[in-house]
């Protein structure tokens, strides 16, 4: 969600503004805007509506360049005021102060009833605008930039990632993060700041992750960072493991398409140094894990959209395999409830990006609940809020995820869940040497399993066909199974905007069936477990109402094709851990197809972020 890039360097900053934006283009935006500091301490601004490339075509269509050493530069998502240039970053005051957000001011009502009084007139329907403005007003009372910056911040109730540049001091950024992510990337005679590292990895492999609270003045050959007590800091350099070509596309059409053929070697990198011949490596979760998985009593998980449905699987296994009781929680609404948290819970979140707004949170609401819990989070980034608030990290090294329908991100961390399930389960003594070996067994077999599972596309693009003119879709499984329909639907819904539900199959005929008929494609996840032979029975009761199916099953699990019903076997003998990673590929792949059927942005859909920084 919003992307920031900006820099201070000896060359001409535009160019590099427009190759950052384009970077973060994956994260969801509606408009983008860049603003340069010209030799003669002028702003010369440019904003557009739509995609990055309009940006381009706005800029080539100028009388004169954008030219200048020090810049910033934004893609936004709109939270306050509808997409338009008025509305696009970067915002103004009084030609002394422009900058760039991230997050939300909650007060900026209040704010801009004050400024108002002032004489500060407004331009945009944002609540960035009295951000600008505050610290303008700061400046008249301060000899420094980085002076009125944290003067105006005092006056700020919500969240900000700001990167501010000011006509009066020409030769740095100011930039400064709460509960917004922000890195300044290291330069040769250069320096940077982004809200991604992906932005800058053309010009840099060095970054210092801004930590909460943190402000930071950035020259071309000088870098100064205050804590949130305003006490000057040093924080560490790190050297980005990412690479460029990492975020190419290579020789695929989409990057969703590019991350669920990655499935295989994201798994492998995900198992490795994680399990050892036949057992589970406790220590992957960090060096206290021993001890604090020893003494939990109960589980509790946060998340958020794919990873609240990686979650519930996670349920089944934990209580299954572990032997522990685990609740789950959409985020955004645990942190409002007020929840009791006993001694003697682990607290998990779980976020791709390790920056999710409303799981940050949370975890911060139930650390101030009960300060004695322990905490897990399971990321696929390193350098992240929640890794730095957590006293165990499991790293699912996906690798970087551009799609913003989550595919290599969902199944690592699965996967990372089935390793967290075992080693709970050894260390309470639920399960034994030869059941653990199984688990890892089943663990070694996923990339290619997976890969088997991809070889189904070419029948899965022919099914997708059916949904050129549907509107909703129904999917149906059983015990971890609905979880995984739930995934299914949501990636359906997210790509090709068609109306998309799960529900465990045994619910049908206490109210969903009455939606089906000729027109509801139903979607059945059909495994070899258990509950077989109740599914079975579930499926017959919808054909019995005329609608299209498809079904995926295990080999052995043999449902009986029926009319206008299209059963496509995925693979075999999978066990419980195996099975909902590996009927989430055809899933995926079915939503893909889909999707471009529908001529949607597969990679970028509508309305959506990547990485949800704000509530």
């Amino acid at each position: 969600m919003c992307g920031i890039v900006g820099g201070v360097t000896n060359k001409d900053i535009t160019s590099l503004l427009l190759e950052g934006l384009n970077r973060l283009e994956y994260r969801g935006y509606d408009s983008s805007g860049l603003i340069v500091l010209s030799k003669n301490n002028t702003f010369n601004r440019a904003r557009s509506v739509g995609k990055v490339q309009n940006l381009e075509d706005n800029l080539k269509a100028r009388d004169h360049k954008i030219e200048g050493n020090i810049g910033i530069a934004h893609t936004r998502w709109a939270t306050h005021g509808e997409p338009s240039i008025s509305n696009a970053h970067p915002h103004i005051s009084k030609n002394s102060v422009s900058l760039v957000h991230n997050g939300i001011i909650e007060n900026y009502i209040d704010l801009k009833n004050n400024q108002l009084k002032k004489g500060y007139s407004f331009s945009s329907d944002t609540d960035t605008e009295v951000i600008a403005h505050a610290i303008d007003f700061a400046m008249k009372s301060c000899s420094t930039l980085i002076a009125s910056v944290q003067l105006a911040i005092k006056s700020f109730t919500g969240s900000y990632g700001l990167g501010i540049i000011s006509s009066k001091y020409p030769d740095q950024i100011v930039a400064t993060r709460k509960g917004s992510p922000l890195v300044i990337g290291v330069g040769k005679n250069a320096n940077y700041i982004a809200s991604d590292q992906m932005a800058l990895l053309s010009v840099t492999k060095e970054f210092i992750f801004l930590e909460e609270g943190d402000i930071a003045e950035i020259k071309i050959d000088k870098i100064t960072i205050y804590d949130s007590e305003g006490n000057l800091v040093n924080r560490k350099i790190i050297t980005s493991q990412l690479k460029e070509g990492q975020v190419d596309l290579g020789n695929y059409d989409h990057f969703m398409q590019k991350e669920i053929f990655e499935q295989p070697q994201a798994v492998r990198d995900t198992l490795e140094s994680r399990i050892t011949n036949d057992s589970v490596v406790i220590s992957a979760f960090g060096y206290k894990a021993e001890k604090i998985f020893s003494e939990i009593k109960q589980v509790q998980i946060i998340a958020c959209g794919t990873s609240y449905n990686a979650g519930i699987v996670a349920k089944y296994w934990l209580e299954d395999i572990a032997k522990i009781t685990c609740n789950v929680e959409v985020a955004s609404e645990y942190r409002y409830r007020r929840p009791i948290l006993l001694n003697g819970t682990l607290f998990i979140t779980l976020s791709q990006s390790g920056e999710t707004a409303d799981t940050v949170e949370a975890l911060k609401t139930a650390k101030k609940i009960n300060s004695d819990i322990s905490t897990l989070c399971i990321t696929n980034s390193a350098e992240s809020s929640l890794t730095r608030l957590s006293d165990l990290t499991f790293l699912t090294h996906a690798g970087p995820e551009i799609g913003v329908a989550s595919t290599k991100a969902f199944t690592t961390q699965l996967v990372a869940l089935a390793l967290l399930a075992c080693s709970i389960g050894k260390l309470k003594k639920s399960i034994n040497k030869k059941q653990e070996k199984g688990i890892v067994d089943g663990l070694k077999r996923l990339p290619g399993l997976i890969n088997e599972a991809l070889l189904q596309e070419t029948q899965i693009k022919k099914l997708s066909t059916r949904f050129k003119n549907k509107n909703s879709a129904l999917f149906l499984g059983r015990g971890t199974m609905h979880a995984i329909a739930m995934e299914g639907a949501l990636k359906l819904k997210e790509i090709s905007y068609i109306h998309a539900e799960a529900y465990p199959a045994g619910e049908l005929k206490h109210g969903p069936i009455a939606l089906i008929d000729e027109n509801m494609p139903v979607i059945a996840i059909a495994p070899n477990d258990e509950l077989l032979g109740k599914l079975k029975s579930n499926l017959h009761e919808v054909k019995s109402r005329g609608s299209q199916m498809i079904v995926f099953e295990d080999e052995n699990s043999k449902v009986e094709s029926m009319d206008a019903m299209e059963v496509i076997p995925i693979t075999s003998n999978l066990g419980r851990i195996t099975a909902p990673i590996i009927f989430t590929i055809p899933l995926q792949l079915l939503s893909y197809h889909v999707a471009l059927i529908k001529k949607t942005d597969v990679d970028k859909p509508r309305n959506l972020a990547k990485s949800v920084t704000v509530e």
